[in-house]
């Protein structure tokens, strides 16, 4: 028991020196500097939860404002939609007799050559109306509508004619065509085909446009810029 109360002694002693080396001054310095660092902990921590606030709140702004973008368009998308199906169901039916200028506006009406030095184009259709564009030197000399299983027959001076098929269903005068340039066009089932141009001297050149099983007429691809 003695040995222990021994081995207690020196321990106690020093422990009592440790602690006084520090003077009253130099632990109002060690408080303060460790009251400094708290302080600057917190306020670090206070401005790092300041700035992931900020960021939650901007990209809940942004999340709100592409949610809105995103409304905007589905509903400009779907009146879109709407009003194009108004517009199909209103016009899906609808027909012009075969032999009418419906571009008359843009190209005049079609003449006639019965005198010699005279050419003609006839076209007949299958199970599709289709509008026939008739140029020369690029610009557009004839055009008529055919109806489906019709037939249409141009006639004009001898020369070098290149033809221009446009078909469809259902005619909508209103449709604008070419950039809006033009009006009137089809509501379905659009295509548009072309031959090469051909030199007529005094003859007739005949077109059967027969649909084939892969949706296209036998002629070569066209588009509306180039065939209107």
């Amino acid at each position: 028991m003695r040995l222990s109360t021994k081995l207690l002694l020196p321990l106690f002693f020093l422990t009592i020196i440790i602690s006084s080396c520090e003077s009253d001054a130099e632990r109002k310095q060690r408080l303060a500097k460790e009251e400094q660092q708290r302080i600057e902990l917190e306020e670090k921590r206070k401005a790092e939860e300041a700035e992931r606030a900020f960021q939650l709140e901007q990209e809940r702004i942004e999340q709100e404002k592409r949610e809105e973008e995103e409304r905007i368009a589905r509903e400009i998308f779907l009146e879109k939609e709407r009003q194009e199906r108004i517009i199909y169901e209103k016009y899906i039916n609808s027909s012009l007799n075969t032999g009418t200028t419906p571009y008359s506006r843009y190209y005049g009406g079609n003449s006639s050559c019965n005198k010699y030095g005279c050419s003609q184009i006839k076209v007949t259709t299958s199970n599709s109306d289709v509008i026939v564009t008739i140029k020369k030197e690029g610009k557009v000399v004839r055009h008529a509508y055919i109806k489906s299983y019709s037939s249409y027959t141009f006639s004009f001076p001898n020369g070098t004619y290149q033809t221009f098929f446009y078909y469809g269903k259902g005619w909508n005068p209103e449709k604008e065509m070419k950039g809006g340039k033009m009006k009137g066009g089809f509501v379905a089932n659009e295509d548009f085909g072309k031959d090469n141009p051909q030199t007529l001297n005094n003859n007739i050149l005949e077109y059967q446009l027969i649909l084939q099983e892969n949706g296209n007429f036998s002629t070569r691809p066209s588009n509306p810029e180039e065939a209107l």
